[in-house]
């Protein structure tokens, strides 16, 4: 799987996992020039530098998540150049250089995989889940416990109707044009997707919940899994499904709004926070960080 690279050095290609909690960061994609934001893959490359690679490591990430949002497992390729003689570093010790290196405490890889040098993350990527983490009973977000602030959305309502929930999302199952979930912004030139799963269901209870509080908060969990999303769908499919289960929108009118193919519909353009979005897996044929 080597091939040379610069005069001298042979190049190896490696798919590496990581995670990281996203709200100190401008999104997962590095930002070049501007010393005020920063993403996860400004990090990355900078611990990447200690492998001594002739050639700069570029990381090409899997999915693009914004500023705020959290991955419990993203993937990345990255091409490293040692000089000619020098074998390759083994994924291991790639892993742990990196890890090693890394300067931000809310980043870890997670594991490290030699792949042929035409492997590519983003395009060979056959499934991506997104979780979305939801609160309910919280009437003022600083009764939220400190520790679940930026990693959930705590709604202003005591219950939410999930079974209305769970008839709205078997309309988005499937092959559509979600044009209507689609944020401005978006490269994307083909807006059909296909959701191959969609979950509403009542989350694993909070460690941080005190007992006292307990009987008041309550969690529920959305997942979401396609091989690929537009721009913010999973955020605004979830502000949708959430107006459906506190009343404001039945099932049937979240059908009209897909086949309205419209993102400018006044209960469509709301966007769900970014703090309670997780990219929870990306997944590859023969690769994954439980491998």
């Amino acid at each position: 799987m080597s091939s040379c690279g610069a005069v001298g050095s042979v190049r190896a290609r490696y798919l590496v996992f990581f995670q990281y909690l996203g709200t100190d960061f401008n999104g997962v994609a590095a930002v070049r020039g501007n010393h005020r934001a920063v993403g996860v893959q400004n990090f990355l490359e900078e611990a990447a530098k200690r492998l001594n690679s002739v050639e700069p490591v570029r990381f090409t990430i899997s999915s693009r998540t914004d500023a705020g949002v959290h991955a419990l497992s993203n993937a990345a390729h990255l091409d490293i150049h040692r000089r000619s003689g020098l074998p390759p570093y083994s994924p291991e010790v790639v892993a742990q250089a990196l890890n090693t290196h890394l300067r931000h405490r809310a980043i870890r890889v997670l594991k490290a995989f030699r792949v042929p040098n035409d492997f590519h993350a983003r395009h060979a990527a056959t499934s991506r889940t997104y979780l979305y983490r939801l609160a309910t009973g919280c009437p003022w977000p600083d009764q939220l416990p400190v520790f679940e602030q930026n990693v959930c959305w705590a709604l202003q309502t005591t219950c939410l109707d999930v079974a209305a929930m769970q008839e709205a999302a078997q309309h988005l199952l499937g092959t559509h044009d979600f044009s209507a979930f689609q944020s401005a912004g978006s490269p994307a030139t083909n807006t059909v997707r296909t959701l191959q799963r969609v979950s509403v269901s009542s989350g694993p209870a909070s460690p941080f919940v005190l007992p006292q509080e307990s009987r008041r908060l309550q969690f529920w969990t959305l997942e979401f899994e396609s091989q690929s999303f537009l721009y913010r769908q999973v955020r605004r499919m979830t502000a949708v499904l959430v107006a459906v289960g506190q009343g404001t929108l039945t099932p049937t009118q979240v059908k009209a709004i897909l086949e309205s193919q419209d993102p400018l519909g006044k209960y469509q353009a709301r966007v769900a926070p970014a703090r309670g979005l997780f990219l929870k897996s990306v997944l590859y044929d023969d690769f994954g960080p439980t491998s």
